[in-house]
């Protein structure tokens, strides 16, 4: 069963903050239109598979509401979410690269039903933007899907932190899956390792193994 199906461009860049800042997203200026153009065939194409929504890191959202950018950015949702919703689809913005206050001001300034949130808790980790659980429970009511990863906080200005395996870091597995719970949160727990290779297996398969032990908890 597939979920969802994602959105990634061409030129962007994970290295460090500021590289994030710059090349993710709609946020750069000069490739917008044809990540936009691009995100509505992706739409088409998720249509076609038979997938409830797409998704997208966004790019970062101005915490100051009066900047141009946050507003250019709204169209750019709204206009995204207009396409969809005539599909029948849903669309999903990645946490992580900003606060979960400034999430949720934006998604109200969206204001269209069918855009929720992918929460995922080891990005608001490595990007230093706030802790998982409290943006998780303040952020319920637009929680759709979930990553389940893990991460380490960063240690330098600048640079993102550590994705490590799942229960190896700093997010705290059992009050997520508890916290998940707490919300009423049934849907999938899509399990996200971005290494590559035949650790990314075994890392996954020991991952399955402790969501499903921690799932089956009282």
């Amino acid at each position: 069963m597939i979920t969802t199906v994602f959105c990634g461009f061409a030129g962007e860049s994970y290295a460090d903050i500021p590289t994030v800042q710059r090349t993710v997203g709609y946020v750069p200026a000069d490739t917008r239109e044809e990540r936009i153009e691009k995100s509505l065939k992706i739409a088409d194409f998720a249509k076609a598979l038979g997938a409830p929504r797409i998704a997208a890191h966004i790019g970062f959202i101005p915490e100051d509401k009066s900047s141009p950018l946050h507003t250019e950015m709204v169209e750019v949702v709204q206009r995204i979410a207009d396409y969809c919703q005539e599909l029948g689809l849903g669309f999903s913005l990645e946490t992580g690269q900003e606060s979960a206050d400034a999430l949720l001001q934006f998604l109200q300034d969206v204001d269209r039903p069918n855009v929720g949130v992918n929460f995922d808790p080891a990005n608001m980790i490595l990007y230093g933007s706030g802790e998982p659980i409290a943006a998780l429970k303040l952020l319920k009511d637009y929680v759709v899907s979930v990553h389940c990863k893990d991460g380490k906080w960063p240690t330098e200005e600048g640079k993102l932190g550590t994705e490590v395996p799942l229960g190896e870091g700093d997010v705290g597995m059992a009050q997520f899956i508890a916290t998940l719970k707490e919300i009423g949160y049934e849907g999938p727990l899509t399990i996200e390792r971005e290494i590559s290779g035949e650790k990314q297996v075994q890392d996954m398969i020991e991952a399955k193994k402790l969501l499903e032990s921690l799932r089956d908890q009282e």
